[in-house]
């Protein structure tokens, strides 16, 4: 009961100690911490456009923190959330440049995403399907694999498929894009926040009803805590790999939907960066529990924006190492639960 406590705690305590730790780095730059927070607080949380951009960024980082969070499930670390996200918001992309223009906006924002989330899932299932066949560690083929579907996706960019002198590809039907909340219901208003932000909740709650609450999802528990035991017991454990792999990259390309069809409306160079490995933190934060993951998306998203909203007084790495610190602080207090 104690320990259970404690751990609840970890989260909001790492926190708290990450935001005492910046107000020292704040202070050697030369500016008032409070003037600083309070600055941040009042140009994100305190306006629609900033609370807008908070629930935009938190967005993708739910998908990106459920890529590594189900697969966490089985002890596999899905370094490759940025490869699989950038492969769904490409294939998503091209997806919804080759529909024809009068397709129904339900089949096309279907197709689309169905484009992401298949372009996502078959790269973290190539590195299941290595795990499971010659026991490759997933950490090493799951980073290769960035760098492959990068440089696939760069090479595919520069041929035929981008706008002649840009580095984006053409941009989707209208009717493959996913309206935002401003031009719907006037709320966050000139904010890209978007209905994809919906998928996102569905995604977690769903989620988290098949693990905790479905056969499928014991066992898939089963073969992570005890795997000896899970196939003596005649669970089949590499089926649950893939699975996991699978589903943690569908979500990962999943992300599109947020990115491209909800925001962008088309492909470049860059859009996906840092998103991905910014789900691990994601995920490590929430104990990679798929509804904790709302909270702590919205957490980083409010870190990331809040350090651009007053990049004009601190540097905005100040608020990166925040987010670094917050991680490290999480793994240490666990640790010391651990020992206690």
């Amino acid at each position: 009961m104690r320990a259970g406590i404690f751990k609840i705690a970890i989260p909001p305590l790492a926190v708290v100690l990450s935001l005492c730790i910046s107000a020292l780095l704040i202070m050697a730059a030369g500016k008032n911490p409070l003037f600083i927070y309070q600055k941040m607080f009042t140009m994100t949380l305190g306006s629609e456009y900033g609370t807008g951009q908070i629930v935009f960024r938190a967005t993708s980082l739910v998908f990106a923190g459920l890529a590594v969070a189900i697969p966490f499930k089985l002890k596999l670390f899905n370094i490759g959330g940025e490869g699989q996200m950038l492969a769904g918001a490409f294939s998503a992309a091209l997806a919804g440049t080759l529909l024809p223009p009068q397709t129904h906006p339900v089949l096309a924002v279907f197709f689309c995403t169905l484009s992401a989330i298949t372009a996502g899932a078959s790269v973290a299932l190539l590195s299941g399907w290595l795990k499971v066949s010659f026991g490759v560690n997933e950490v090493i083929s799951t980073i290769m694999l960035n760098f492959i579907v990068q440089a696939c996706a760069g090479f595919l960019l520069t041929g035929n498929l981008s706008v002649p002198s840009t580095a984006h590809t053409y941009e989707i039907v209208p009717s493959a894009q996913i309206p935002q909340f401003d031009t719907v219901f006037g709320i966050w208003q000139k904010s890209p926040a978007n209905f994809s932000t919906l998928f996102a909740l569905a995604a977690c709650f769903g989620l988290w009803f098949l693990v905790f609450k479905t056969i499928p999802g014991y066992e898939m528990r089963a073969a992570g805590l005890h795997p000896e035991a899970a196939r003596y017991a005649g669970i089949d454990t590499n089926f649950h790999i893939l699975k996991a792999m699978g589903i943690g990259g569908a979500m990962a390309g999943l992300a599109a939907a947020n990115l491209v069809l909800g925001y962008k409306h088309y492909y470049e160079s860059g859009l996906t960066d840092g998103i991905g490995f910014m789900g691990i933190a994601v995920a490590l934060l929430a104990f990679a529990h798929p509804v904790w993951i709302i909270g702590s998306a919205m957490l980083f998203g409010f870190l990331q924006y809040g350090g651009l909203s007053v990049n004009a007084y601190v540097p905005k790495d100040i608020f990166l190492m925040v987010q670094a610190v917050t991680i490290l602080m999480i793994l240490i207090l666990t640790k010391f639960l651990h020992r206690n």
